[in-house]
């Protein structure tokens, strides 16, 4: 009977790192370095902002209305805005154009929250584009994650992230 060998497996990559093979040189493939989808990755390795340097998660969000409205996914699942985020819907929100894609009722809201070294752990609550634009000036390197709340049926989903401050 033959024995089969065992190969020696890599550890696990880290969660939200990515290794791809980019091409080939002289028949072997070449991997390019690992990728991640955290915002301080929207920086060059210099420090300075990329050009487009905002992480969109539209797509995402397509694929949790459309499980929604296929019956896969319940109203409980997706209408689940924790009461501080409803609170600030309310009280410190962009209105926008765009109606509510579950309730269909209302037009959902911009929330935008900042964290960074200087802030507390639960983060900034940004009122004002003035607040946005002072914390993009300063030497902290923050990172801006903008969430849609519909204040009626309590839907909530990550719209974009991207970084402030010089860093």
């Amino acid at each position: 009977m033959q024995r089969q060998s065992v190969r020696a497996r890599k550890p696990c990559q880290p969660v939200g790192s990515v290794t791809s093979v980019t091409g080939t040189r002289g028949g072997a493939p070449v991997a390019s370095p690992a990728m991640t989808f955290r915002p301080e990755a929207l920086r060059s390795g210099s420090g300075q902002p990329r050009a487009g340097g905002v992480i969109d998660y539209r797509l995402a969000r397509m694929g949790v209305v459309s499980e929604f409205r296929k019956g896969r996914l319940a109203r409980h699942e997706v209408c689940d805005a924790h009461p501080e985020l409803k609170r600030a819907a309310q009280s410190a929100s962009e209105p926008t154009d765009m109606e509510c894609p579950i309730c269909e009722e209302d037009h959902i809201v911009l929330v935008t929250y900042a964290f960074g070294a200087r802030l507390p752990a639960s983060g900034r609550c940004i009122t004002t584009k003035g607040e946005l634009a002072k914390l993009a000036k300063g030497r902290s390197q923050l990172a801006a994650y903008v969430v849609e709340v519909c204040p009626s049926c309590s839907w909530n989903h990550l719209a974009k992230t991207f970084l402030l401050g010089t860093g």
